[in-house]
């Protein structure tokens, strides 16, 4: 797509601190040679629109033979969305998926009524040294769509709208913005874009959404004259007009958000529900293990292990 005036700034000094609603320092985690930062749910902070958690995989490296092992493990009431900025990985899923990601790519797992899955690096790649670096996001199903029948996306790189501007270009994943639409399907308005900037580039925050935040990959930001290196999450206070400012190596963000959703949310381990009874029946569900006739089955072709409930 060529340059898109949509996506330039209307006012370059627009924002001010105060715009600035939460700051968010994500939580590292060491899972073995494999680094996750989750921002969301962050302790002042659940939900970005309907996003209720964020994770940064990585970045990695692994040695031949070695890979990412997530084990078969269920969902309920909510999307999960993976993007990948380097190397790859296996998605296969109780509905008989077995997709590969790539960068640029999208995966949109629809859990709803229950659903399984598991993320593997592939036997192929690990043949030799490879590295991962991406982020894993869900968004919660609003209460109508809780009990949905899940489902799978994959949408490649071509499929999802870019967008240039002047030093900028975005890769919009999921939802509506600058005048842009991708073709995931999604139950509520929201938003979530992949950008890269050049060295003192102005991005403005799509002005269509009610909860809007920005998450720092690499580089740095600069909002109303202060600068937010990368493993920064801020979230703005809605309606006001936000302009964000790369630093002067440039800066690769992930910009989301989204409509608020009006029903409180739990969330326990791998569920997300709007009431602690429908978390406690999908417990009882992966706690039975019955793979042939209960509510949650094992993916085709990954089926001789799994991840068992926490004791809490």
């Amino acid at each position: 797509m060529s340059w898109n005036p949509s996506i330039e700034p209307q006012c370059p000094d627009a924002g001010n601190m105060d715009s600035i609603d939460t700051l968010i320092i994500p939580r590292a985690r060491d899972l073995g040679g494999f680094e996750v930062r989750r921002a969301l749910p962050a302790p002042k902070r659940q939900m970005v629109g309907p996003f209720i958690f964020f994770d940064q995989m990585g970045p990695a490296e692994f040695l031949t033979d070695q890979g990412i092992d997530v084990r078969p493990h269920p969902h309920i009431g909510l999307a999960t969305v993976t993007y990948l900025y380097k190397g790859e990985f296996q998605h296969r899923d109780s509905l008989g998926t077995n997709q590969m990601i790539y960068p640029g790519e999208v995966n949109w797992m629809i859990a709803g009524n229950g659903v399984t899955h598991s993320e593997r690096t592939s036997v192929q790649t690990r043949q030799g040294p490879s590295s991962l670096f991406g982020i894993q996001t869900w968004v919660a199903l609003p209460e109508k769509a809780e009990e949905t029948d899940a489902a799978f996306e994959h949408h490649g790189e071509d499929a999802l709208p870019f967008i240039e501007g002047k030093g900028k270009e975005v890769r919009l994943i999921i939802g509506t913005a600058w005048g842009q639409s991708a073709p995931t399907k999604t139950f509520t308005e929201m938003f979530y874009a992949d950008a890269v900037l050049q060295p003192d580039a102005l991005i403005p925050m799509p002005d269509n959404h009610e909860d809007r935040g920005v998450y720092v990959v690499d580089g740095s930001i600069e909002v109303a004259g202060d600068v937010f290196e990368a493993g920064r999450m801020m979230v703005f206070r809605p309606g006001d007009a936000i302009t964000l400012k790369a630093g002067v190596k440039g800066a690769r963000l992930m910009l989301l958000g989204g409509t608020t959703l009006n029903e409180s949310r739990h969330i326990w381990w791998n569920f997300v529900a709007s009431s602690k009874d429908k978390i406690d029946a999908a417990k009882e569900a992966w706690r039975a293990g019955d793979w042939q006739h209960g509510r949650f089955q094992l993916p085709a072709g990954d089926e001789d292990e799994f991840i068992p409930l926490p004791d809490r």
